[in-house]
């Protein structure tokens, strides 16, 4: 009987979700802290929301927001240009057998996240929602019958 090595219904193992945390952690420490010379890291404040690992823990996928969200696509070239500094700095911070492969992508959960809020504000999905809540209102004040 062959045991499946990945099963795609079930998430991601525990190990692989704590090394992609280590990775994170380190990936902000090193931006953070400057160590990574060079001009266009140096003049951006960089966040690292998240970062997402291949089940065999080579590949990392780290998604980066630069602060405000302005010049994403120059803060990727500079990452992408330095990322075997980087992927340096991150094996002798993280005790790993194979120090991962990093690719830099944008998040864009931000973005995702404003548009799903704006929508939720519209009058046709707002207006919705206080007709519910006036209905629980008035039931809450006694107004039903017993």
């Amino acid at each position: 009987m062959s045991r499946r090595k990945f099963d795609s219904g079930s998430g991601p193992s525990q190990r692989v979700l704590r090394v992609g945390e280590l990775v994170r952690h380190a990936l902000a420490d090193i931006l953070m802290r400057g160590e990574v010379h060079d001009d266009v890291l140096a003049s951006h404040v960089i966040t690292v929301p998240e970062v997402r690992m291949s089940p065999d823990l080579r590949l990392a996928t780290a998604y980066i927001i630069p602060l405000g969200g302005k010049d994403a696509k120059p803060v990727l070239a500079a990452l992408d240009r330095n990322r075997k500094i980087i992927r340096a700095e991150v094996a002798h911070r993280i005790n790993l057998r194979y120090a991962p492969d990093i690719r830099f992508r944008f998040d864009e959960s931000f973005d995702e996240a404003g548009h799903i809020d704006s929508l939720l504000r519209t009058t046709r999905v707002n207006g919705q929602t206080h007709t519910d809540e006036d209905d629980s209102a008035d039931d809450d004040n006694g107004d039903h019958d017993r």
